[in-house]
């Protein structure tokens, strides 16, 4: 290979690693996560598009955990702090948990306030598949147009979730 088609390989390939990490964040929800149904407490099932109409208004935070999560016990002082320092947003927690009685536990052992659900596939299912689920805990900010205003978050961007729900206010 000479040495100008060398230089054209490895710039195609710089400029699509550039182009994946520089993605633009997602606004909303697809389709297929709109649809999906998660269990509520209560046993029903309700639709994600549901849940999310019931904050339409609100400023809403999204956190998606498992109670088997170390990291996602490990970010719930800073999440706690952060509901406190916005105590007019809604917070929604979707568990990835493997079984009800878990997530049910989890949620009174760490006395989590908000609205819960549970996906019904878990990690590797169709929700977390839809909504580019790779790492948890992860977390969503939907303003009160119900726009995704912040897309991929996780337990070390506590300072961009919060500087971006103080601009929403």
């Amino acid at each position: 290979m000479n040495l100008t088609k060398a230089s054209f390989v490895f710039a195609a390939i710089a400029a699509l690693m550039l182009f994946a990490f520089c993605a633009p964040e997602k606004k909303s929800f697809s389709e297929t996560a709109l649809s999906e149904k998660l269990l509520a407490p209560d046993g029903s099932q309700q639709t994600f598009k549901d849940i999310l109409e019931k904050h339409k208004g609100q400023t809403l935070v999204i956190e998606v955990w498992a109670s088997w999560c170390g990291d996602c016990v490990k970010a719930m002082p800073k999440f706690k702090e952060l509901q406190a320092n916005n105590s007019t947003v809604s917070y929604l927690f979707i568990s990835m948990d493997k079984t009800a009685d878990k997530w049910k536990s989890g949620i009174e052992k760490h006395n989590l306030k908000g609205d819960h659900y549970m996906a019904l596939d878990q990690m590797k299912g169709v929700f977390a598949k839809a909504i580019d689920l790779d790492w948890i805990p992860r977390y969503i900010v939907v303003d009160k147009t119900g726009k995704i205003v912040l897309y991929r978050a996780i337990e070390t961007d506590f300072e961009k979730i919060d500087s971006t729900l103080k601009s929403l206010k």
